[in-house]
């Protein structure tokens, strides 16, 4: 009985060191990106092997830049787009939430409400899923950024670090592939075209966009006049 009893409260001890540890751990690296700017992304690395198990070159087309170098154009267009209440919220948007479960049960397309900061956390810490623990992690990893992290420094992150098409990750290599101009220099136009395949851009792409896209990017430039300047 002492042995079992000794047993267990072992396995606590290991339990809640193991949990200090992973979050002295996860903050220390959140900390870190403050000043730091992540070299890689998860998806970037899960992509890369999935390009090399299909027996295909591995490619990761990206160049960071700070915020202030990037058109406000864009930064506006992505706001529009994926996250209307962005400056607004601590990183989920209940309301958005609400709404896309409602649609969801009438059936059809699927929609989801993520914010920036969710992406933003997703996409730096964790692996391409939709199991509920992946979730989990996003949840912790959104919080941990929205405290820690301005809004601007969680817009610069997500903008220099989110898939933009097949290999290209951020604003600057999108606006150079796709439009032959520094990010700083996107027009409106070319910023909701950007914006508007990010749900799924290494189908669509903003150059050749589909008449799909052409109708979303007229939403979102509509959508981008409600927005307003945004300012950090």
């Amino acid at each position: 009985m002492a042995k079992n009893k000794f047993s267990f409260s072992t396995l606590l001890v290991f339990i809640k060191r193991m949990m200090i540890f992973f979050f002295a751990s996860t903050l220390l690296v959140v900390l870190l990106f403050i000043y730091f700017n992540p070299p890689l992304t998860p998806l970037m690395l899960v992509r890369c092997v999935g390009n090399m198990l299909s027996a295909e070159t591995p490619e990761i087309q990206k160049r960071w830049i700070p915020i202030d170098s990037i058109s406000p154009n864009l930064i506006q267009a992505v706001i529009a787009s994926e996250d209307n209440n962005f400056q607004d919220h601590w990183g989920f948007d209940f309301e958005a939430i609400k709404k896309a479960s409602k649609l969801n049960e009438k059936g059809g397309r699927m929609r989801g409400a993520s914010t920036i900061s969710q992406q933003t956390a997703k996409n730096v810490f964790l692996w391409p899923d939709r199991t509920w623990v992946r979730k989990g992690f996003e949840v912790y990893f959104t919080c941990m950024i929205e405290v820690c992290w301005s809004k601007k420094r969680i817009m610069e992150v997500y903008l220099n670090v989110i898939e933009m098409g097949e290999g290209i990750y951020g604003a600057e290599m999108a606006a150079q592939t796709f439009f032959h101009k520094s990010a700083k220099n996107l027009n409106r136009n070319e910023a909701a075209l950007i914006a508007a395949v990010l749900p799924n851009p290494r189908k669509w792409h903003p150059d050749t966009p589909t008449a799909y896209i052409k109708n979303k990017q007229q939403k979102i430039l509509q959508a981008m006049i409600k927005v307003g300047k945004v300012e950090f």
